[in-house]
């Protein structure tokens, strides 16, 4: 069973922008109440799109540098990368249909 991998200033290149295929990044926070309503929905999610979608986390707190160079001003904030590539945003807690539609989306 996929885990969401954690992500930091220091690998993020390697892991996300360097990735071929769809990434989705959860930035995140240990004290933001929707985080933790959502990553459980993530590890289903990772694991039920396993060798189809990367699911990483980045936790905001410690890893200043990336969530500023991405603009991120409310979590959590899913960021969807193609091949490296920004392409799409999810901002707030939203159910798993809707998750599992955007990560769908992104696949085609």
């Amino acid at each position: 069973m996929s885990k969401p991998v954690v992500v930091t200033d220091d690998n993020f290149a390697a892991e996300v922008e360097q990735q071929a295929g769809v990434t989705v990044v959860d930035f995140w926070a240990t004290w933001c109440g929707p985080c933790r309503m959502i990553a459980p929905i993530l590890d289903q999610l990772a694991a039920d799109y396993d060798g189809r979608v990367k699911v990483t986390k980045l936790d905001v707190d410690a890893n200043q540098r990336t969530a500023a160079r991405f603009q991120v001003r409310s979590i959590p904030t899913l960021l969807f990368f193609k091949d490296g590539k920004l392409v799409d945003q999810l901002i707030g807690a939203v159910p798993k249909p809707q998750l599992a539609a955007k990560f769908d989306s992104h696949l085609t």
